[in-house]
């Protein structure tokens, strides 16, 4: 994926997207029958007026004549009468309703009628045709943006008896009309294709049309089309850097012109996208870490098995997860493109998964799992496991391109002795005075990880070009003069953009970050220039920060502390990751937490916690006091069949009455999303509860929680505790109180 990623909508690439459209949370009642009625609404910020007697009844009559035609047309269309007088009858109610997509299917029927029975001559069959194209201009008129007239047009130009340079003619005049009008767009691309115009011409056009007002966004987008179609000939050649390097030249003179002017901008976005988009995909990080020697348990109860060392992890033995997390979203990883070579496993019974809470093929991070209860657990021997990818095709990313780069990955698992477990229960604290620091052992219990990249073989070549380097360096500076002149919006989230790109351009695997601290007050200045996109910026600065958080094993120490709330236990507690109290909305950078079994994240500001699905090997999860608003946020929870613990008290969940993520994230009882396991005849799809708290059912259905805290949101009531006691069948912690 890119540095300058960018989500895009219909024709335009949406810089910065805050909530919907069409805002479902806003319910309007209709009034009461005694009360006035409402003052005038305003369409696209013009007033609507009540029209006045005479006005209505104007409409009226112009309706009742248009029924007429109607009814009169169809007469025609039902008996198949293609007289002049049916088609003057349909050309008339065209003209006042371009929409009307059964008169455009009539005329085609008309024309083809007309030619058939017409002379042989080529002469009377153009004229049938010009006939129709003057009609559909007419139409056009009326409704310069009718989809079934373009549509029409287009088929009567397909057949191949009417003049393509008219057809530009009459579109320059459209266009000066409405120069942002896509449909016209779309038609002169058509026409261009049919003309044979090469793209090289049609850039020139786009560049007229620029010189003359540089907001002509469409005639941007165009040219991006244009240039993506040069660019893709040109791939092989140097001319490609060329033809780039100009268009920068070309972009930053209407940026200086008026920096406030989006149009520039987003072409500029674009021309980045074409400059530093990663193209095959790479493997960026691993779990099990290669080279590390792991001991494993199937006791998840911290007091029992401390977890003093990264080397010791606890997993259901029969689902030992294998995690591969690649830089951008693949599909096609299986046991024929990955091979596990061990002596406990065979390659073949391993089933790949994308972690994607919406259940979809492809995903930046896949799990596969291993069976280790056949293993011995009286041997301390350790067992390799080596697993390789990219010896074969297969691994393709969205854009069709193959994982081409071999890695070997290689690590050792010794499998301890299940410990018999105490009858006491013990509650997980997380409270500050539970955490202690101990850098000199967390340096030893915690190894490099993925800090150095995962290693590959030598013929890996980096893709990054001096060219870019170059480049990437002149847009700064260009960036940075302009904002010393203007104190643009999109400037400055373009720099901010620019400084993290130049940060990751050494290697995939880069983690240096030396612009982060200027970054962090690029979006700190935004969320006061433009309260509006706060949301957005702080989300952005989120990733910037957990980015520095997590850059270096410095860093990384800082936040990793050792759990001593366990009072049956002499020995140290789990390792925990605290990014507590970090002003974190979003969470990234999960390439750096596929380790973390303990983490903290509460005191934040989280709304969303998408990415979470690849820490596979979480047991204890604290996200108290953040800002989640409904159980469908908790989605990626789905994953983590290792959690045991979990803390969402005082959130937001239920305080909201409707929750628009619910109809596109995540399953319902209307929907197939999502796989939907019924638990016999304890638990049927007929339950009331299963109806009131569907979104609740999808996330803790599969979890085997052991305690939850739920506390202090809206939701939190008897009624939905009752709920949980019979979806969590082995929970022993309630808010606290000890069920057992």
């Amino acid at each position: 994926m890119s540095p300058f990623f960018h989500k895009r909508g219909g024709e335009r690439d949406l810089f910065l997207r805050k909530g919907s459209f069409l805002n479902p949370s806003v319910v309007r009642s209709p009034p009461p029958a005694s009360s006035p009625p409402p003052p005038p609404e305003k369409m696209h910020g013009r007033p609507r007026t009540a029209p006045k007697p005479e006005d209505a009844a104007a409409s009226a009559a112009k309706a009742q004549k248009l029924r007429a035609l109607q009814s009169q047309f169809l007469s025609y269309h039902h008996g198949r009468i293609y007289t002049k007088e049916a088609l003057d009858a349909s050309a008339k109610l065209l003209e006042v309703n371009p929409e009307y997509y059964t008169g455009w299917n009539y005329r085609k029927l008309a024309v083809e009628h007309r030619v058939k029975d017409s002379e042989s001559s080529a002469e009377s069959v153009r004229s049938i045709f010009d006939e129709e194209l003057k009609m559909v201009e007419n139409a056009l008129r009326q409704n310069f943006k009718s989809y079934g007239a373009w549509h029409h047009r287009k088929w009567v130009l397909s057949k191949g008896h009417s003049s393509l340079d008219h057809e530009l003619r009459l579109l320059d005049r459209f266009q000066k009309a409405d120069p942002r009008n896509f449909h016209a767009w779309n038609y002169r691309r058509f026409v261009a294709a049919l003309l044979g115009r090469s793209a090289e011409d049609e850039l020139q056009y786009t560049e007229d049309l620029i010189g003359n007002n540089f907001s002509n966004y469409s005639a941007w987008h165009n040219r991006s089309m244009l240039l993506s179609e040069i660019l893709k000939r040109k791939e092989q050649e140097s001319s490609s850097q060329d033809i780039i390097s100009k268009e920068y030249e070309f972009v930053l003179n209407a940026l200086y012109t008026d920096p406030d002017d989006q149009s520039g901008w987003f072409y500029h976005l674009w021309l980045l996208d074409q400059t530093f988009k990663v193209k095959a995909p790479l493997l960026v990080s691993s779990w099990p870490v290669p080279g590390s020697e792991l001991v494993v348990s199937g006791n998840v109860s911290p007091g029992y098995h401390p977890l003093t060392s990264f080397s010791e992890f606890t997993v259901a033995l029969e689902r030992f997860p294998v995690v591969l997390y690649f830089n951008q979203t693949v599909e096609g990883v299986n046991s024929s493109t990955v091979t596990i070579r061990c002596t406990f496993v065979q390659n073949e019974d391993v089933t790949w998964k994308p972690l994607s809470p919406q259940n979809s093929r492809a995903s930046k991070v896949w799990v596969g799992y291993l069976d280790l209860s056949g293993v011995d657990h009286h041997s301390s021997l350790p067992h390799t496991i080596e697993v390789k990818l990219g010896h074969h095709q297969g691994i393709n990313s969205s854009n069709g391109l193959q994982l081409s780069v071999p890695f070997d990955l290689s690590f050792t698992v010794s499998v301890k002795s299940l410990e018999t477990q105490s009858s006491k229960d013990e509650k997980v604290a997380w409270e500050e005075d539970k955490f202690y620091a101990c850098e000199t052992h967390l340096q030893v219990a915690i190894p490099s990880l993925c800090y150095d990249g995962i290693a590959v073989e030598n013929t890996y070549k980096p893709t990054t070009s001096d060219w870019q380097i170059g480049t990437i360096t002149e847009e700064i500076s260009q960036i940075r003069n302009l904002l010393a002149i203007s104190d643009s919006k999109i400037g400055k989230i373009t720099l901010a953009r620019l400084l993290m790109a130049h940060d990751a351009m050494s290697s995939p695997y880069a983690t240096k970050t030396v612009h982060a601290e200027e970054v962090l007050g690029l979006y700190s200045e935004l969320m006061k220039l433009d309260p509006s996109h706060s949301q957005y910026y702080k989300d952005e600065r989120s990733l910037v920060l957990l980015q520095q958080l997590l850059s270096s094993m410095g860093t990384l120490l800082r936040h990793c502390f050792y759990y001593g709330g366990i009072t049956s236990s002499s020995t140290r507690g789990p390792i925990c990751l605290r990014l507590n109290n970090q002003s974190i909305s979003r969470m990234g950078s999960f390439d750096k937490l596929l380790w973390v079994q303990m983490l903290d994240l509460s005191d934040n500001e989280l709304h969303s916690i998408e990415g979470l699905e690849a820490m596979q090997l979480l047991h204890w999860l604290n996200l108290g006091r953040n800002k989640l608003r409904s159980f469908t946020a908790l989605d990626p929870l789905r994953c983590l069949k290792s959690l045991k613990v979990l803390n969402i008290s005082h959130n937001e969940i239920g305080l909201h009455s409707i929750d628009t993520t619910r109809y596109s994230c995540t399953a319902s009882p209307l929907s197939h999303n999502g796989e939907i396991i019924w638990n016999g005849d304890e638990f049927s799809p007929e339950d009331a509860d299963v109806t009131n708290y569907w979104e609740a059912f999808m996330v803790f259905k599969s979890l085997e929680l052991t305690e939850l805290d739920i506390v202090g949101n809206a939701v939190a009531n008897e009624k939905f505790k009752s709920f949980l006691l019979k979806v969590l069948s082995k929970l022993q912690f309630l808010d606290g109180q000890n069920l057992r």
